[in-house]
């Protein structure tokens, strides 16, 4: 036996002894489909996979893992975007899922809070807040496997951070598995609360290397009563930042999704997507999908309140045209358009996807810029825009030449082309990850381009709290 093999051995013996009751398992076939991200780029191996399904079996777990110098690899839904969820390749780390912590504790409707663990699915917390007349606001594609631990180690975003913000505002309270097994547990909000720190905010979009995070009280919001959604075709981008303002300042806090997508990833979406069709008659440099919704109090207003809004964009020439969905079938059939753009990219050819951010106000003005800079650079590419401009976090692709080698032009031309994404994202004042974390992909980036002192900050922090470097090693920094 080797060193490394004896002491996993002693470990999952002594994993064996004191924890009969957690589930732990090698059997590769239980094994292989989480040793690999969503994405498919990185693989790594794990000396077991664990299942605690409580706190405590948890934090008695990690107290084995620190005294036998075990890492640890958290897991949710393993749908993140930059591998922070999978392990590297030596196969010491231990594969930690949170799945079968899933049990919704408290729902307080008169609060307006949810009390869940880690592993509540998004789509079940979804379905959970609406049987009580509430809502999360929170939502992306993978609410059907994205787990509520997940969410918050990623401060994930959506298409709905303009009104309300990613997950750092939507947690009210926290409770995780710190690196020596202690717990830390707030869980109960206060609105106000002046002891120091705010620690919760600290394990938020730490990616697992801080704690584990294991349940959480959220927020909730009364329940979505009528909802429209309009589909706009536009000249430009500046044109739809524009029509942006006056959707602001018409609509206010009714405005709570607002979406772009040039006219090549509509296209695509069109062919790819069996059934669909363009929204408006005419085709449109730009289009904008804008979601506009009302609780009871505000639902018998609401669509009088959008023709308003339109009626005064088309005469100020903000649009070229206009539809609003008829009814809740439309709507979705426009959402499935916009959810439907990065299927149909992939559809089309190997890519370098880059989620990021400059501020708002910048956006249209760094897509047209750097747009044309990343195809004279690299002859045959296409680079291609789309996503959450009212927040300032576009994800902006590069797809390769037709007939491309995936694998070969990825290790290639398109890390030089990231590289360049990111040099321009970081001049123009930006952040080279928006709202799918670091994780490993991002690593050697964040590394490279980060704030000196920031990063010393970052370091100073992990190394507080994690002084062995066994939560979630290789992530993040």
């Amino acid at each position: 036996m080797t060193p490394t093999t004896d002491r996993l051995d002693t470990f999952l013996g002594a994993v064996a002894a004191t924890l009969p009751d957690l589930t732990i398992t090698q059997d590769p076939d239980l094994l292989d489909p989480w040793l690999t991200d969503w994405r498919g780029r990185f693989t790594g191996r794990a000396c077991a996979l664990a299942s605690p399904d409580s706190t405590h079996q948890l934090a008695s777990l990690v107290r084995l893992c620190a005294a036998h110098g075990v890492p640890i690899v958290p897991q949710g839904g393993n749908s993140g975007m930059s591998g922070g969820a999978t392990p590297d390749v030596s196969g010491e780390a231990l594969l930690l899922s949170l799945r079968k912590m899933n049990r919704i504790h408290a729902i307080d409707s008169a609060a307006r809070r949810v009390t869940c663990d880690a592993g509540v699915v998004l789509q079940t917390l979804h379905e959970a807040a609406e049987a009580q007349d509430l809502r999360f606001p929170l939502t992306l594609g993978g609410k059907g496997s994205a787990t509520v631990g997940g969410l918050i180690s990623t401060n994930a975003g959506g298409t709905q951070v303009l009104r309300h913000g990613s997950m750092r505002a939507l947690v009210l309270g926290l409770e995780a598995v710190l690196a020596d097994g202690q717990v830390f547990s707030m869980l109960t909000p206060l609105k106000k609360d002046n002891r120091g720190f705010d620690l919760k905010q600290l394990l938020i979009g730490s990616e697992g290397t801080l704690g584990i995070v294991t349940a959480a009280t959220l927020k909730l919001l009364p329940a979505v009563a009528e909802r429209v959604v309009i589909w706009a075709g536009v000249p430009s981008l500046h044109a739809a930042r524009k029509l942006l303002l006056h959707c602001e300042e018409s609509m206010g806090d009714a405005l709570e999704g607002f979406e772009v997508m040039p006219s090549a990833s509509l296209d695509a979406v069109i062919e790819h997507l069996p059934g669909a069709r363009a929204p408006l008659g005419e085709p449109h440099a730009w289009h904008v999908l804008i979601e506009v919704v009302a609780d009871r109090a505000g639902a018998a207003t609401l669509r009088d309140g959008c023709e308003t809004t339109l009626a005064s964009a088309f005469e100020a020439e903000l649009v070229e045209d206009a539809v609003m969905s008829a009814n809740e079938t439309q709507a979705e059939a426009f959402w499935l358009l916009r959810e439907t753009v990065a299927p149909a990219e992939r559809a089309r050819g190997p890519a370098v996807q880059h989620d990021i951010s400059v501020p708002v106000e910048l956006m249209p003005d760094f897509v047209e810029e750097t747009a044309p800079l990343i195809e004279a650079k690299w002859p045959g590419v296409e680079a291609v825009a789309f996503g959450h401009l009212g927040d300032g976090n576009i994800h902006y692709h590069v797809i390769a030449p037709a007939a491309t080698d995936a694998r070969l032009w990825q290790e290639g031309e398109g890390k030089q082309i990231s590289r360049y994404v990111h040099d321009l994202v970081t001049r123009w004042g930006g952040s080279i990850s928006a709202e799918h974390g670091i994780g490993q992909l991002k690593r050697a980036e964040l590394a490279r381009l980060g704030d000196p002192v920031a990063l010393s900050m970052l370091h100073a922090v992990k190394h507080a709290l994690d002084p062995k470097g066994l939560l979630n090693p290789g992530k993040l920094i």
